[in-house]
């Protein structure tokens, strides 16, 4: 094995890969936009870059969303570099103290808001730092606060770095006019100088069949919703050739609010905001039992319930519950014991893994909180099976230093097993997980690489993705591979146009209005 040999770099410390060195030495020619399968390496690739800059005497920023990513971050640099003064800051700190940071420090680890806020107050300029590197710049869009550095900064080299910046050719613009991007370097692991160094990821679809009473259920609930989406066509309010989808759906309510707004208080309107309103609940109430189970739709009915009994509850809850089927859903539930076929899925494949007398690790995702719950309490009495659950901080969740605690606890080995939400797929580096479970397909195709990632980075890893049949499962899971062939497609056009046909970093938005 050999080794990045740098003034700055620790000898020994860190492999040297052709791939990475090779797209290093382009980062250093223009501003660009750096997409690598999760787990080969983009760090290493800032790290080289950084370096760099670091030895002319210029300052590095390095930026990413959350504070448990600059944690590591700052953790994985502080051991890499040597002879570079590293600093975090956070929003905590007192405005001068953040400033004593960026004077005192070569080097600088944090979030975005705290920069963002600090710049627009003018506590400190951007002009001394030769780099900024936006860690999961696929945020780099809308207002998120990427974007209003990127606007102050001018003097230096852009680096961005994210495992998938999506599919929708107009995002990527965006990200690239955002963070004046000249040039995409675009890796996958088939790519020659890739594969290599990719380790197997076994990519394992279980297909589960539905239960009876499930099936009773959603069919209960569709009936239920159809006359409030036909109602939202008959106002001509909905478009009947796209389907009643949550995006679909939201937009009804959206125009609605909008309408509303402007003065537009009409029987329409009004009659409008109850059936959009009633179709989204029973929408998730679907989704719910197609994907989670006969509890997570049983607990959220009995809130649309409780909602409905409140005197200023909403007219849209007030109508479900009066509803025949409504009644009709009680009796199964009230009747049944059967759980999502899933439950029993996850149950086996973590038992046969973490007592299959190895060392292991496995992460097992899911949309929903209230399935991450009930998974951890039936996983927990599974023999050597040390579980926890990783949620997000907001309604009583886990805070951010909990989450870089917990994750700690997992590679040390002190739990073998977390269930996860979200929150645990973007970025945080879990380098000994040995499985990966998703509880459901995601539509998305950047959710669906950050989580397929959390695996396969030091050695061979297996996914399982269950997919209930039948249902929007299936869906979803079409949706995420057609989009993720979609996106590599795109980045390979939109690289080519602006390396060829416009030049590299000046002009960008000319550039982008002619593609």
């Amino acid at each position: 094995m050999t080794y990045i040999s740098h003034p700055l770099i620790r000898p020994d410390t860190v492999e040297s890969r052709a791939y990475q060195v090779k797209i290093a030495e382009g980062c250093l020619k223009d501003n660009t936009l750096v997409i690598l399968p999760t787990g080969l390496g983009k760090t290493v690739i800032a790290l080289m870059v950084a370096a760099d800059v670091l030895s002319k005497g210029k300052k590095v920023l390095m930026l990413a969303p959350t504070k448990p990513l600059v944690e590591q971050h700052f953790e994985t640099f502080s051991g890499w570099l040597q002879d570079v003064r590293i600093g975090t800051m956070n929003g905590n700190m007192p405005p001068e103290k953040r400033a004593s940071v960026i004077a005192d420090n070569d080097m600088i680890i944090c979030t975005p808001q705290v920069v963002e806020n600090d710049v627009e107050n003018e506590r400190y300029s951007l002009t001394d730092f030769g780099l900024i590197v936006f860690d999961e710049a696929h945020r780099a869009v809308g207002n998120y606060a990427y974007v209003n550095i990127a606007v102050h900064y001018h003097r230096g080299l852009t680096l961005g770095m994210t495992a998938s910046p999506g599919y929708d050719m107009e995002k990527i613009k965006e990200v690239v006019f955002n963070l004046d991007i000249g040039r995409i370097e675009v890796r996958t692991d088939e790519d020659e100088d890739v594969s290599p160094y990719v380790h197997d990821i076994y990519m394992i679809r279980k297909e589960v069949t539905m239960p009876q009473d499930l099936l009773d259920v959603i069919n209960l609930l569709k009936k239920m919703m159809n006359p409030y989406v036909q109602e939202l066509i008959d106002l001509g309010l909905m478009d009947r050739n796209w389907p009643a989808s949550t995006t679909h759906l939201l937009t009804v309510g959206s125009s609605l609010q909008k309408r509303l707004a402007r003065g537009e208080k009409t029987s329409i309107i009004f009659r409008g905001l109850v059936s959009q309103s009633a179709s989204m609940k029973l929408l998730h109430a679907i989704g719910l039992a197609e994907t989670q189970g006969m509890s997570s739709v049983r607990n959220y009915m009995a809130k649309v319930e409780e909602e409905a009994n409140q005197s200023k509850g909403s007219k849209a809850s007030k109508e479900i519950v009066a509803m025949p089927e409504y009644k009709q859903l009680w009796e199964i539930f009230n009747r049944t014991n059967v759980e999502h076929p899933k439950i029993s899925r996850v149950m086996s494949l973590v038992s046969s893994k973490i007592n299959s007398g190895a060392d292991t690790r496995v992460i097992v995702f899911s949309q929903y909180r209230e399935t991450c719950e009930m998974l951890v309490e039936k996983l927990s009495k599974i023999e050597n099976v040390r579980v926890a659950k990783l949620i997000g901080q907001s309604k009583g969740g886990l805070k951010q230093k909990e989450q870089v605690s917990m994750l700690e606890d997992f590679r040390s080995g002190k739990y073998n097993v977390i269930v996860s939400t979200s929150v645990g797929e973007e970025g945080l580096d879990v380098t000994s997980t040995d499985m990966v479970i998703f509880y459901e397909p995601v539509p998305s195709e950047i959710r669906t690489i950050q989580r397929r990632g959390r695996t396969g980075r030091k050695n061979m890893g297996e996914v399982y993705v269950l997919v209930a049949k039948g249902t929007r499962d299936e869906v979803f899971e079409n949706s995420s591979k057609r989009k993720e062939e979609q996106m590599i497609s795109n980045l390979k056009k939109l690289d080519f146009s602006l390396r060829n046909n416009f030049g590299y970093r000046h002009n960008v938005q000319t550039k982008l209005g002619e593609f």
